[in-house]
C-alpha cells in the first residue's frame, strides 16, 4: 500500500468541550513521511505540534498534546477520523487551544474526509506489525490492553463502570474500513455525578446535552433538572426510561462502548504509524491508552533498529545523486552516497551501490576488492549530512564535519555488487548545528556496519 493524504482542504468551526473556546480548523494535504501535525496558526511563528505520543501532556477526560510552548487539546476524535480514513500524512491548522467537539463524535470529521476523498503518495505505507502478544496492565484501574498478531487492524473493547444503567458493554471492530459507518458517529458520554463535578469546577464550558450522552443512575429532583436546563440554555431537560438525560436517542445500543473504541483508535494514532494487529482492551481510558502507545512505540523503535529498511528500487528515490549535490558539499571522487530514499524529522534512509570501478578497489585489495570500513562510515555519515542539512535554509552554504565516531562495528565484508542500505536515527535532537546519530548499514537484509556519529555543520568561509 502507498501512503495517503487528503485531496483538498477541509474546514470546521466549533467550540471545545472543556474550554468553550471557538476554534476554526482546516485540514490540509501533506507530503509523504511527514505524519500528522497540528499547527497553531494563532500563535507567533505558527508552532507545529506533532501527533506523537511523546508530546502527550494531559489525559484528564481527553488527550492533550504539547510541543515547546504550544498545546492542542481533545485531539482524539479528529485523529480517529484520520486513522479511519487510512490517512498517513495531514496538516491540521487550528486557531485556538482545543479541537471543536461538534456533536461529540468523529462523524462530521469522517464524513467530510470521505466526501473530499484521499490521494495516493509516492511512498510505501509503513505499519507497526504485531508479531507477538504484548500486554499492558494498570492494577489500580483494572485496565488491561494487549496486542496480538492479526492480518489487519482490529479492536475489541469491554467497558464496565459498575453501573446498572450502563451495564457491561462490548464493541468490536474487525476492519478499519468499518470505522466511518459503524463507529465514527458514537458520541462521548459521562455520568451525571461527573457532569455536576465538572460544572462545579468550571469545566466543560462547551458541553451540551446534545453533544454528550449523560447517564443518570439515581432519581433526580425537578430542581436539579431545572438547574441543568438553565446551565445548558434549554427550556426542558428530562431523564428518559433508558436513564439518558434529555431523552437523547442513542445511535447504537452500545454507543458508549463504541465511543471508547473510537478513543482507542485516536489515542493509538499517536504511535505515528498504522497498526497491523488486534488490540483487546478492558476498561480503557485516555491515560492508559497513551501509556500503552508509549510502550508500543518503545518496542517498535527497538524492532526498527534490528531490521533492514525495505527498499523498492523500482520506484524513483526521494533524492538522486544530482539532488544530493545540491545539499552536500562533497564531490567526486569523495561523494559516495547515491540515493536518499526516506527523510523524516529524526531519521534518514539512503543507499550506496558498490561497483567494481570505484578507484579505491585498485589498492584495497588487488585480486580481492573489499570496501574499506572507513569509507562505509563515511558513506553513512554523508547520509547523516543530508539529514542535518535538511534542517537549515540554503544548505549549499554549509560544510559538514565529523567530530566523533563511537562504537563502530563491521559485521561482514562489503564487495562490488553489494548495495548498502543505511538508516540513521537521531540519538538526541539537533542543536546548535550538532547532530548525534546512530547508523546502521545493511547488505541483503543483514547488518554490515554500525556506529554512533557526531557531526557538525558550519557556514563556508
Amino acid at each position: 500500500m502507498k501512503q495517503r493524504t487528503i485531496k483538498n482542504n477541509i474546514s470546521f468551526s466549533g467550540v471545545g468541550i472543556h474550554t468553550g473556546a471557538k476554534t476554526n480548523m482546516t485540514l490540509k494535504p501533506a507530503k509523504a513521511n511527514s505524519g500528522i501535525r497540528f499547527i497553531r496558526v494563532d500563535l507567533e511563528g505558527n508552532p507545529v505540534i506533532k501527533a506523537d505520543v511523546d508530546n502527550v501532556f494531559s489525559t484528564e477526560r481527553s488527550t492533550g498534546l504539547k510541543q515547546g510552548n504550544a498545546e492542542i487539546n481533545t485531539v482524539e476524535h479528529i485523529l480517529a477520523a484520520i486513522v479511519g480514513a487510512e490517512i498517513d500524512n495531514i496538516i491540521i491548522e487550528v486557531d485556538n487551544i482545543e479541537i471543536p467537539i461538534l456533536d461529540g463524535s468523529a462523524k462530521d470529521f469522517s464524513d467530510a474526509i470521505s466526501t473530499s476523498g484521499t490521494t495516493e503518495l509516492n511512498a510505501k505505507r509503513k505499519f507497526f506489525e504485531i508479531k507477538r502478544k504484548i500486554t499492558f496492565t494498570d492494577e489500580t484501574t483494572g485496565t488491561t490492553l494487549f496486542a496480538t498478531p492479526a492480518d489487519e487492524y482490529q479492536i475489541d473493547v469491554e467497558i464496565d463502570y459498575n453501573s446498572q444503567t450502563l451495564g457491561v458493554q462490548n464493541a468490536n471492530l474487525n476492519t478499519i474500513s468499518d470505522f466511518n459507518s459503524e463507529f465514527a458517529s458514537s458520541r462521548t458520554f459521562c455520568f451525571l455525578h461527573e457532569l455536576e463535578l465538572l460544572l462545579s469546577n468550571n469545566l466543560i464550558k462547551g458541553g451540551d446535552v446534545n453533544n454528550a450522552i449523560v447517564i443518570v443512575e439515581d432519581k433526580i429532583s425537578e430542581e436539579k433538572l431545572s438547574s441543568l436546563a438553565t446551565t445548558f440554555k434549554k427550556t426542558d431537560i428530562k431523564v428518559g426510561e433508558d436513564g439518558i438525560l434529555n431523552n437523547l436517542k442513542l445511535r447504537h445500543k452500545n454507543e458508549p462502548a463504541r465511543h471508547k473504541l473510537l478513543d482507542i483508535i485516536g489515542d493509538l494514532a499517536l504511535l505515528g504509524v498504522p497498526i497491523k494487529g488486534k488490540i483487546t482492551a478492558t476498561k480503557p481510558g485516555h491515560k492508559n491508552n497513551t501509556e500503552f502507545a508509549k510502550y508500543l512505540k518503545d518496542i517498535m523503535k527497538e524492532d526498527i533498529k534490528k531490521t533492514a529498511p525495505e527498499i523498492d528500487f523500482n520506484t524513483p528515490p526521494m533524492y538522486d545523486k544530482e539532488k544530493i549535490k545540491s545539499i552536500l558539499p562533497h564531490r567526486d571522487p569523495f561523494l559516495f552516497i547515491d540515493e536518499i530514499r526516506e527523510l523524516g524529522e529524526d531519521y534518514i534512509i539512503g543507499t550506496k551501490s558498490v561497483t567494481a570501478d570505484e578507484d579505491y578497489f585498485r589498492g584495497h585489495f588487488p585480486g580481492e576488492p573489499v570496501m574499506p570500513g572507513v569509507l562505509q562510515l563515511e558513506t553513512m555519515a554523508q547520509a547523516g549530512g543530508v539529514l542535518i542539512l535538511s534542517t537549515v535554509e540554503n544548505p549549499e552554504d554549509y560544510l559538514t564535519f565529523f567530530m566523533k565516531i563511537d562504537n563502530a562495528k563491521f559485521k561482514r565484508k562489503v564487495v562490488p555488487g553489494d548495495t548498502l542500505v543505511f538508516r540513521l536515527n537521531l540519538i538526541s535532537p539537533i542543536r546548535r548545528g550538532l547532530c548525534h546519530m546512530h547508523g546502521k548499514g545493511f547488505v541483503d537484509g543483514k547488518l554490515a556496519v554500525e556506529g554512533d556519529l557526531l557531526a557538525q555543520i558550519a557556514l563556508k568561509k
